[in-house]
């Protein structure tokens, strides 16, 4: 593993979001001043982390890594003078919930919160304001890299002219790829379990509004994992990021000490709070609760999907027919079934790409193929579904060409092309900005010349 200016620095900024806590941690470093860009200074103990940090993971860099972090540091503080000149802002909202999601990782890594206290000499709030900053620069990195390259683009014969001129040994090898079609079906809930669901809920509006913290009832009660740790907060949210039933109600509260109605969607039943509101973004805290399926609906839902794979085998319905009409994953049954990979935006996945699940099915089917039925859980719904694949197409492992690879090598091309313009960038920032490095840093090896002037 490298940490370069380009594939390797999202590597760099969680190890520098890491490495951070070490240095807060220790109380032997002499800290000093290394080298000052604009306005932002580095410090030796920043350095001396990072590097330690990578030791510890196994990164392996040919050249003088300390020298490497340093310059990686250099890059940094420049976007973040050009941040500060462009006014480029993120939410603190996702700030917070970033850090959240950080210190979370910490424990695990850890063990327990109190393990972590322990390494670190301080508490989980300490440790969180102390990440704030860092997690904010992070941000502002990343947001001012992507503005300076956003205007970034290919067209067809540069992408064949691209192709053409690059050796064959520098494309890469692509590994196998599957193209699949998936019916599910999806056992049906009991109007009596739709009503036991509702009633606890009912039961938490009422407890609620006799003084119970909303926030505490959904860390033990709400099913969304991705909220309940926070008390249900969803954080602030464009109004298009969230399920139309939900937005709807989201939007007319007014009062943060109220409890909206119970809401339906496509996810369970919900009931939410106010937290604020921005405009046309809004940050909630809700419970959700999902009815369960009863046995028998189970077993029913498995009969339909049995019924279903003999037909297809039979040839009484084609597979696309059967989607159509009994898929009950609304993603893919307009398309017959067909899966899109959403990281391409193609009908090809690499075997780590696909459910795990389903990627133990297609594995070891032959093109054309239906698999038996089997049980699964939705990545998005979280709900059990009886799925039903077919493997359309597979790619054995290749050399990447322009007929079963052609979006893989327009990325190549729009990440040279994005590459050479931040280096172009960088170069004119030096040039126009303070740059001060300390006497015994000034030996190193730099891929930019331009600090030394």
């Amino acid at each position: 593993m490298q940490i370069s200016v380009n594939s390797g620095r999202l590597t760099f900024l969680i190890l520098l979001l890491f490495s951070s806590l070490f240095v807060q941690g220790q109380k032997n470093v002499i800290d000093q001043v290394v080298a000052v860009v604009g306005d932002e200074p580095v410090l030796r103990s920043d350095i001396e982390f990072q590097h330690q940090q990578a030791l510890m993971q196994g990164v392996d860099f040919a050249g003088d890594m300390k020298c490497h972090i340093l310059e990686q540091m250099l890059v940094q503080n420049l976007l973040l003078e050009q941040a500060k000149i462009d006014s480029i802002e993120v939410s603190e909202n996702q700030v917070l919930m970033t850090v959240d999601r950080q210190i979370n990782e910490f424990i695990n890594r850890a063990g327990s919160r109190e393990k972590l206290e322990e390494w670190l000499n301080k508490s989980i709030l300490r440790i969180k304001e102390e990440q704030r900053e860092l997690v904010r620069n992070q941000m502002l990195t990343q947001q001012m890299r992507s503005e300076i390259t956003k205007d970034i683009d290919v067209t067809p014969m540069e992408i064949r002219r691209f192709f053409r001129e690059t050796d064959e040994d520098s494309l890469p090898r692509m590994p196998a790829q599957y193209e699949y079609q998936k019916i599910a079906i999806t056992p049906k809930i009991s109007q009596d379990e739709i009503d036991r669901v509702k009633g606890r809920l009912r039961d938490f509006q009422r407890q609620v509004r006799e003084g119970r913290d909303f926030a505490t009832l959904a860390v033990l009660y709400s099913e969304d994992p991705n909220s309940a740790a926070r008390g249900g907060e969803l954080g602030l949210t464009p109004r298009a990021n969230l399920v139309p039933e939900f937005s709807q109600v989201a939007f007319n509260l007014r009062d943060k000490n109220k409890v909206s109605k119970i809401v339906e969607t496509e996810f369970g039943f919900h009931i939410m709070q106010l937290v604020e509101r921005q405009g046309d973004r809004i940050n909630v805290r809700h419970i959700l609760l999902k009815p369960k399926p009863a046995q028998e609906a189970i077993d029913e839902a498995r009969e339909v999907a049995d019924s279903l794979v003999s037909l297809i085998r039979k040839d009484s319905i084609s597979f696309a027919d059967a989607a159509l009409r009994f898929s009950m994953d609304k993603d893919t049954r307009a398309s017959g079934g067909t899966v899109i990979n959403p990281q391409t935006q193609s009908t090809k996945f690499e075997l780590q790409q696909i459910q795990p699940s389903i990627a133990r099915q297609v594995e070891s089917m032959e093109e054309g193929e239906v698999s038996d039925p089997f049980l699964m859980k939705d990545q998005r719904l979280g709900t059990d579904q009886y799925t039903i694949v077919r493997l359309q197409k597979k790619t054995p492992p290749h050399r990447a060409n322009m007929i079963d690879d052609y979006q893989t090598i327009k990325r190549l091309l729009e990440n040279k092309k994005q590459e050479e313009t931040f280096k172009e960038w960088v170069r004119k920032k030096q040039h126009d900005t303070y740059i001060s490095i300390s006497g015994e840093w000034r030996n190193c090896e730099f891929e930019f010349d331009g600090w030394l002037k």
